[in-house]
């Protein structure tokens, strides 16, 4: 996976969490019960919670790959400037 390629992963994550947010307050505005009250704020918001944690850990994986092709290409580049 090249840099673009893992930029255009996280693009894509961002754009479905965000989604998936709006689809969670959707939700949550249509719960409201009898006596004009929310029902499961808490349960959604916690749920969002968890979505965007795990879209952190996937970010962070993205990130960690792509300090590696970062650190590859810079060995590489090391590597042949002292053959030269």
């Amino acid at each position: 996976m090249d840099i673009e390629d893992a930029l255009k992963r996280l693009d894509s994550l961002t754009q479905e969490e965000a989604q998936m947010a709006a689809a969670q307050v959707l939700k949550a505005m249509h719960t409201v019960d009898d006596t004009g009250r929310v029902r499961g704020v808490a349960d959604i918001a916690l749920s969002v919670d968890n979505r965007v944690a795990s879209v952190g850990d996937q970010v962070q994986g993205v990130n960690n790959k792509v300090t590696m092709v970062i650190d590859g290409a810079q060995y590489i580049f090391n590597q042949s400037s002292k053959t030269v």
